[in-house]
Order: structure tokens, then sequence, then C-alpha cells
């Protein structure tokens, strides 16, 4: 017979069985669980961010150069300096605005040496819109119609580089289009142009900056950034006329480290080569003998 003692102890380590078949049965929380979202406050070094980047948008503003940094006038992109990182060295590839457009989109100036319209220079060169058959999106704001290859107020054809390929076909026309008020970041790569007032050409660093503030949270709250799949690049076409045309570019994403500052020489090809790596195309001209961003920013 049994004591009251013995009945206890026997309830007791069914308890702590059944409790610790409990504890074993219980899920372990998965990768995705773990991993942090990123916000507006915290766009960057974001706790178990991963390197699986699938998107790459470019926003490109006009002249100002490397001043921008630390200027009273940019405090929107300073914030994005400090959380972000920074390449200090890099440089555009030529003046004026033009070739260096062409040299981001096509690893080459293409003999491009002025700023006409498309129809001086049609280019037949594989482009990275060309690589991506149609997988790709050009958002220019102020632009009067899809592919317009002829400038207008304040849309300049000369900052859309997507407009001179012209082995691209019907697709400039389905994706090369005026920016929406709520655009989509759901292509591999989308090349985003400010009209003229807004990318500092025109106005003042202040207006640009603040068209900054109001667009870029539209990159940052997008599904796929939020999804720890989608890198962000700022940078400028040239500086004004120094002959180094150093220019600051801004690399957001969320394994990049908050504050991170790159001193190696960079270039756009090294852009180019950069998203080129990411989207796993072969890169073009230019960008196969340029420095790659990936390793240098965490990507």
């Amino acid at each position: 017979m049994s004591t009251p003692a013995v009945l206890r102890g026997r309830v007791l380590a069914g308890a702590a069985l059944v409790l610790a078949s409990a504890v074993v049965a219980l899920p372990a929380p998965s990768a995705a669980a773990a991993r942090a979202v990123p916000t507006l406050a915290r766009p960057c070094a974001v706790p178990g961010a991963t390197r699986a980047y699938q998107h790459v948008v470019w926003i490109v503003l006009e002249n100002v150069g490397y001043g921008v940094v630390g200027s009273p006038d940019a405090p929107y992109l300073n914030r994005l300096i400090a959380q972000c990182g920074l390449a200090t060295n890099y440089h555009g590839t030529t003046h004026p605005s033009l070739p260096n457009y062409i040299a981001l989109a096509s690893g080459s100036a293409q003999g491009v040496s002025n700023d006409n319209d498309p129809a001086s220079h049609p280019l037949a060169a594989p482009s990275i819109f060309s690589q991506l058959n149609g997988k790709w999106r050009s958002y220019v704001e102020s632009m009067p119609t899809p592919c317009d290859k002829v400038s207008a107020g304040e849309y300049a054809a000369k900052h859309n580089p997507a407009a001179y390929f012209t082995n691209l076909g019907p697709t400039c026309a389905l994706n090369d289009v005026p920016l929406p008020a709520h655009p989509s970041f759901v292509q591999p790569f989308t090349f985003v142009t400010p009209n003229l007032c807004h990318d500092m050409h025109d106005c003042s660093v202040a207006v640009g900056d603040a068209w900054m503030r109001a667009f870029v949270p539209k990159v940052l709250s997008s599904p796929q950034y939020r999804a720890g799949s989608l890198v962000l690049a700022i940078t400028f076409d040239e500086n004004t006329s120094d002959s180094s045309n150093r220019v600051p570019t801004i690399v957001l994403a969320p394994s990049v480290p908050r504050g991170l500052k790159v001193g190696a020489y960079l270039n756009h090809y090294s852009l180019l080569r950069t998203t080129e790596q990411l989207l796993r195309l072969a890169p073009l001209a230019g960008a196969r003998s340029a420095r790659t961003m990936v390793a240098l920013f965490h990507l």
C-alpha cells in the first residue's frame, strides 16, 4: 500500500514529466521572428539583418558635390549619413551631366561629351536596363510623357538615361514613366530622377533636401525595404566643376552599420558593378574593373 508521501511524490514526478514534455514541445523561434524590421528611425544597423538583397534603388541628385556633407541646408541627408553609410571618396566620371548618367547606366560614357537630348545620341549599347529584360523601372519627376526624349519645363532628358538607349524598344515607354505619388519598388532595379528643382540643379540644397525628406520614406516604408531585400543608394551625378569630381554617396540597407564611413576610392562604375553584383548580372564595360561596394558596405 502506498503511503501519502509516496503518492505525493508520484504526482509531483508526473507533473514534472508533463511540464518537461511541454517545454520540449515548444517550437524554437524562427529566424524571421528573431529579425527586427527596419523603421524610419532605424533604417540601418538592424539587428538580425540578413544580406539577401534582390532590389536596388538609385536616387541621383545634381551638381552640389561633397559640400552637402555637414551642410546646415541638408539636415535630412545628413541624418541619413549618420544613420547609415557614406562613401567619402566617391567620384563622378566626367563633366557635364549626361555622360555621367550614361556611364552610371552602361559602364561607359559611350562617346557622349555634352548634354544634348536623345535625338543627338541614339545609343545601342548594353545597359543595366537591357540586362534586366524589362524588369526595371525609371521614375522621372515632371516628365510629360513616358520615355520622353525632349526636355521641357522642369524635365531634363539629360537626367533620364533610359531615354537614350534605342535597344530598349517598347519597354522604355512601359518602364520609364513619370514619378507617381505612390511609387512601387517591386522591380529588381529602380532609377529615380527628381526634377530640375528637386535635384538641386536649379533650386537650393534646402529645397532638394526637403524633397528627399518627403520621398525617401516612401522607399524605406516599402514592403521590399521592410523585408530586408532592398538597397537604396543616393548619389550626385557630378560636382560643380572641380576636376576631382568628388561627390557624396549614401548607402542605406538594413545590414549597413550605423554611421559607416568608407574611404576607398569609388566612382559611378563602382555603383553600377555593385548593383549588377547584387542582382546577379555580368558587369558592363568600366564596371568590370571598378571596385565593388558590396563588402565595404556590408551588403
